[in-house]
């Protein structure tokens, strides 16, 4: 679903990144990682949260990337410092986010609801957020 969060003051879109958008940007392996670079180069700007960044290292040191919890975390604080993506607190208490339809959403719907209240978009590779924040970034 294309997002409708407003825009912030200066009238571009802030986007808040998923984990998969993370993970896509900063391993050039990643099946979407040429979709998300493109996207980059048009996108005004973007945040991270401690949940996308947890979730980035946690992902990263899978065996699917199989990076050790340092070499992930040097990857993500050179990314950060080259980009420098906006970054905000999870500042959004669990029982106030939107009700995901089935509990395998939760996180999903938690960091929709996130971007929602900083009056941003949620910008994810995942089709299946059905939020009023979630854009997914095109193919």
């Amino acid at each position: 679903m294309i997002g409708t969060a407003a825009s912030n003051p200066s009238g571009q879109t802030e986007y808040l990144l998923d984990i998969a958008p993370v993970l896509a940007l900063l391993w050039e392996r990643h099946e979407h990682h040429k979709r998300a670079m493109a996207w980059l180069e048009t996108a005004s700007k973007i945040t991270v949260c401690p949940l996308t960044e947890l979730g980035f290292l946690r992902i990263s040191t899978q065996p699917a990337y199989g990076a050790t919890f340092r070499e992930a975390r040097r990857l993500l604080h050179d990314w950060k410092e080259a980009r420098k993506p906006g970054f905000i607190a999870c500042d959004l208490e669990a029982l106030a986010m939107d009700s995901p339809p089935t509990g395998k959403q939760t996180t999903d719907f938690y960091l929709a609801s996130l971007a929602a209240k900083h009056g941003m978009e949620l910008a994810t590779l995942d089709e299946g957020i059905d939020h009023k924040a979630a854009f997914v970034i095109p193919a």
